[in-house]
């Protein structure tokens, strides 16, 4: 099933993972995944690594989710060192699986480069190179409701959101913002530029101080005053932290679903118990 129609038909909760690295075993993220379905998410993404490394263990993975036939998968796909044949190739090994949806990105640059080294700069050429080639799978894009950390300006990283709507992206999924006031804006400015896509908010549970940091400023997300605040009080503990920075994350779920988010995608870092606190705590599923 492609994932836009459960997204027409209501709210949708799905979970990120990725793969272990080529020498260790899969079993673990699989037992992960046994897990997470009992939580019946909408469907669960699978990332891969910088370079496109771990393709081979990615495709395990998002052969696992679809097979399971307990959630749709939805598989990572980027720019970065992929040509057109290997785009082509890629969606071939997809379709043999049973895969029907890509999260098209552009993708980080290696390191040193300025450019993806590949047949496409940006994800809106991936995306109108693949509509070109086939109707078989659905395509979600990213988006930076404070701004991409490489956009010159918000207007020039919504021109982009644009580009990769008319390329033939058929829903957006946020990267992590823990301003519910920040996402708003850009929700409008987004919707007065006629972007109309359905759009899945990504949320990192807040559970570690170092982690807030470094994620934050790798991502080019704000740390609000009310999270700044909770670094403050109980940064010195990391299970009063733990505590905190769950009821804070239980609240931003809560008020992104009352503002009309298609769905909450969260970010598990291939753990369970902490993503299924939240989705119960937050009221999107009940305890069995």
């Amino acid at each position: 099933m492609k994932i836009i129609d459960r997204i027409q038909s209501g709210l949708t909760l799905s979970f990120e993972v990725f793969p272990p690295k080529s020498d260790k075993p899969l079993d673990p993220l699989l037992a992960t995944l046994e897990q997470l379905y009992t939580l019946s998410p909408d469907f669960i993404s699978c990332t891969y690594g910088a370079m496109g490394s771990n393709k081979g263990r990615n495709l395990e993975v998002v052969k696992s989710i679809q097979q399971s036939g307990r959630s749709e998968a939805l598989s990572h796909y980027t720019c970065v060192g992929n040509s057109k044949d290997d785009v082509l190739a890629a969606l071939r090994d997809y379709e043999s699986v049973g895969v029907e949806n890509l999260l098209a990105l552009r993708g980080d640059f290696p390191a040193g480069a300025m450019q993806t080294n590949g047949d496409f700069s940006h994800a809106n050429e991936l995306i109108s190179f693949i509509r070109s080639r086939t109707d078989r799978f659905s395509l979600a894009a990213a988006c930076y409701p404070e701004k991409h950390l490489l956009a010159e300006s918000m207007d020039a990283d919504i021109n982009a959101l644009k580009k990769k709507q008319d390329a033939g992206a058929a829903f957006l999924m946020t990267q992590l913002c823990y301003s519910v006031e920040n996402y708003l804006r850009f929700i409008d400015r987004a919707r007065k530029r006629r972007i109309t896509l359905p759009i899945v908010a990504g949320v990192l549970p807040l559970l570690k101080k170092d982690g807030l940091v470094r994620m934050t400023l790798s991502n080019g997300c704000s740390i609000p005053a009310e999270v700044a605040a909770l670094v403050g009080r109980y940064g010195e503990s990391e299970e009063s932290f733990r505590t905190a920075g769950h009821a804070f994350t239980v609240s931003l779920v809560q008020r992104l679903i009352q503002e009309g988010s298609s769905g909450i995608h969260l970010y598990t870092l291939n753990r369970f118990e902490d993503v299924a606190n939240l989705v119960f705590d937050a009221g999107i599923r009940a305890k069995a």
